[in-house]
């Protein structure tokens, strides 16, 4: 009879290589070892899966809600090679072409018509139609990342991709991205026309960074650009038109690396992810209700030479990925290989979706079109989060992994990166030995904190959240 002890694990966590929204963040692929699927991002649900055998992808980007995808082979066996980018019509379910290059793709962007491949110094651009043919080649610094951005809009026309020099942006302008075509009846309203020709030529270089460039992110009509280094700590927000920077918002003080920046449709405000395992929000213009915060020796900036760093913009709303292990692993696991597939618990991707009361089966209900987050973790967690300037207007969060089970997710996580405050550095006051003080050093400190608990709080308010299947995904 073996009496041995033998320890309690849960099955192994879900890896997901790779998990990436469409230009308008209306659908989103995924890319496991069974192969990659394709989802709606709201309401979620499952659109098409593909099994692959023979191998893992790196990534799979789509083309907008049409059937063409981009494959490119990753991993310890990947399917294709990696100096390759497969066209994959999924309407067919097979290959229609592939393109070859001499060495390993980084990255990909596209948009209507056209395709952008990042390679380690360079990037080339290529015209997808009938056929697939080759417009432009352009150098770069070195781009381990793959960094580069598209414009996805109709008439829209930017490129942006790294310049010869460290930290640089380098604007390419193609030709006028095409409209999408109608579906269904024609529309009763006439078509939208090109923006006028600029009366000036648009800059071509932007210096943006001292530092190595960690995201490049465009917002589909490519009038603005946001840029993130190494250092991980600001978002530098740059006209494209004028090269003029146009924000500068702080994340926080200690470095970390930043994953992804996303602008909102109407590019009042962006949401900023990196590895701390938090989404940052800031507002770009005074007309969304929600200002930055800022610390309280900015006012004195204009009269005292104060460093830069007090005159930061920080995030006004933010939230906490929760990290999986706590529910993941019952107990300690082994040390892995080095070569054993491994996802990174805070890795995520963020895009932005329209909620309307149709969407929340409100259809009677007088409510504006609300703007919403989407959070996918790359061990498998969907969230839906809320604003926390529209929270008096939303219904109650319709599933809440905290009360579905312990261990899962919280929805108020306190965030310890804030701006400096005068409170925080002032000096501590002598004590004093009377009665009187102390009772109204006491009466003091529940006036504070009956202020605190009427504040507004600046945590996203998470709405629903989903669990990645072994099986089914989020099917």
């Amino acid at each position: 009879m073996n009496l041995a002890r033998h320890s309690i694990s849960s099955t192994a966590p879900v890896l997901i290589f790779d998990a990436r929204f469409d230009p308008d963040c209306r659908i989103f692929t995924t890319s496991t070892k069974a192969g990659f699927a394709v989802y709606r991002a709201w309401p979620l649900q499952l659109l098409r899966k593909r099994e692959i055998t023979g191998g893992t992808l790196s990534f799979v980007v789509p083309l907008h809600t049409s059937s063409l995808l981009f494959l490119v082979g990753g991993g310890r066996s990947p399917r294709y090679p990696p100096n390759k980018v497969i066209l994959w019509d999924d309407a067919l379910a097979q290959e229609v072409a592939e393109l070859e290059f001499r060495e390993k793709v980084r990255g990909l962007a596209c948009r209507r018509g056209w395709l952008a491949v990042a390679l380690r110094r360079r990037v080339v651009v290529f015209q997808v139609g009938e056929t697939v043919s080759r417009y432009g080649e352009y150098d770069t610094c070195d781009n381990a990342k793959g960094l580069l951005a598209i414009a996805t809009a109709a008439h829209s026309t930017l490129l942006a991709i790294p310049g010869r020099q460290m930290g640089h942006i380098q604007l390419v302008h193609l030709p006028p991205c095409l409209a999408p075509q109608p579906i269904g009846p024609p529309s009763s309203t006439p078509p939208t026309r090109p923006p006028p020709a600029p009366t000036k030529h648009p800059v071509s270089i932007i210096a943006a960074h001292t530092t190595a460039l960690s995201t490049l992110s465009v917002p589909p009509s490519g009038r603005l650009l946001a840029t993130t280094s190494s250092r991980g700590t600001l978002i530098r927000i740059w006209d494209t038109t004028t090269g003029k920077l146009v924000r500068e918002l702080r994340r926080g003080t200690d470095k970390a690396e930043i994953y992804g920046v996303a602008f909102r449709p109407d590019e009042r405000e962006v949401c900023v992810w990196s590895d701390k395992g938090t989404a940052h929000v800031f507002a770009l213009t005074s007309g969304t209700g929600a200002s930055n915060r800022q610390s309280t020796f900015s006012p004195l900036t204009p009269f005292i030479p104060l460093p830069k760093y007090f005159d930061s913009e920080w995030s006004y709303a933010q939230y906490r990925i929760p990290s999986q292990s706590a529910h993941i692993s019952l107990s300690a696991q082994p040390a892995k290989p080095p070569t054993a597939d491994v996802v990174d618990e805070e890795k995520c991707v963020v895009g932005w979706i329209q909620v309307t009361p149709e969407d929340l089966d409100e259809p009677g209900r007088i409510r504006a079109i609300e703007y919403q987050l989407i959070a996918l973790t790359y061990t498998g967690g969907w969230y839906r989060l809320a604003l926390p300037s529209s929270s008096a207007t939303l219904s109650a969060p319709v599933s809440s992994p905290g009360s579905a089970r312990p261990g899962t997710p919280s929805v108020r996580d306190p965030l310890s990166t804030s701006p400096p405050s005068v409170r925080a550095l002032s000096m501590t006051r002598p004590r004093s030995s009377s009665g009187s003080s102390f009772a109204a050093r006491s009466d003091k400190g529940k006036e504070r904190e009956r202020d605190k608990d009427e504040k507004p709080g600046r945590d996203c308010i998470l709405q629903e959240y989903r669990r990645f299947g072994r099986w089914d995904g989020w099917g």
